[in-house]
Parts: C-alpha cells; sequence; structure tokens
C-alpha cells in the first residue's frame, strides 16, 4: 500500500509486512527515483520476532523484507545505493554472520555498506536491522488523491 501524506512524499506500507509497526517501511520522493527504506526488522507478517538468537537468521528475514519493501515502493535489491547494517553485539563473529548473509542477498551488486556493531534495537530479541537508500528506474505517476472523486474540475 502506498499512501502520500504530504505533496511529494509516499509512504510505503506493504500488505506482505508486519502491519503492526509503527512506520512505513519505505519512502518515495520527487522526483520520483529516490526510495529511503526504514531500518528493515526481522519481523514476520504478524510482528513476531523470528529466529530469536540466531543472528544469521535474523538477517535472513531482514533481507527478505527489505526486498519486499522495496518492491513495494518500486526498486528491487539491485536499485540499492547504499545500505547500512545494524547488529546488536559487540563480538565480531555475529558482525560476520549478518554481513556474510547481507552480502549473499545483494550478491554481485556491490552497492557501499556500513556494518555497525549497537549495543540494542528496537524490537525484543531483535539482533539485526538494515536500511537502504535506492534509486527506481522511472518515474510513477502519483496516484489521485483519495478523495479525487469528490473533487471538482
Amino acid at each position: 500500500m502506498i499512501m502520500s501524506v504530504t505533496p511529494g512524499i509516499e509512504l510505503v506500507r506493504p500488505p506482505a509486512l508486519a502491519g503492526s509497526a509503527p512506520y512505513a517501511y519505505a519512502a518515495v520522493t520527487d522526483p520520483g527515483r529516490m526510495v529511503f527504506t526504514a531500518g528493515t526488522c526481522p519481523l514476520d507478517a504478524d510482528g513476531a520476532t523470528v529466529a530469536v538468537g540466531d543472528v544469521a537468521g535474523q538477517a535472513r528475514q531482514v533481507m527478505d523484507n527489505l526486498a519486499a519493501a522495496l518492491s513495494a515502493a518500486g526498486p528491487e535489491l539491485t536499485d540499492v545505493l547504499r545500505t547500512t547494517v545494524y547488529v546488536a553485539t559487540a563480538d565480531r563473529r555475529d558482525l560476520t554472520a549478518a554481513w556474510a548473509v547481507v552480502r549473499a542477498a545483494f550478491g554481485e551488486h556491490e552497492a557501499p555498506r556500513t556494518l555497525v556493531g549497537v549495543t540494542v534495537l528496537g524490537y525484543p530479541d531483535q539482533l539485526v536491522e538494515v536500511e537502504a537508500v535506492a534509486v527506481r528506474d522511472t518515474w510513477q505517476e502519483p496516484a489521485l488523491p483519495h478523495d479525487a472523486p469528490t473533487v471538482e474540475r
């Protein structure tokens, strides 16, 4: 679902992702090609944290959710300009495990990435989060406002 609340900004909330998140999963701005995602979390469609205690398992869910959020906004993983990967750990092995999953998800697409170890992330038992900036390859005409039928021309 794409919502436009401010002229020039579309907020994207894909129905396949948890509807309980108090934020949009991505935002698109004029000139209509840049897409900014929220930090993508290891949540299932019901909003529950998956793979508790498993950095690699959470990273896989995060990348699946990131791909879904991007796809709903227009681009794919291969259209990502940069990412930031957050891992709640002080152990470099956990950082390496998350990094390996993220790299595998992007395949040959080697956009700039930053990997950061942090103390804690927002959801209970959350260990991994990834945010991205992408570009969609075409201009998408904005949809009519939800009250279009009531607007006289």
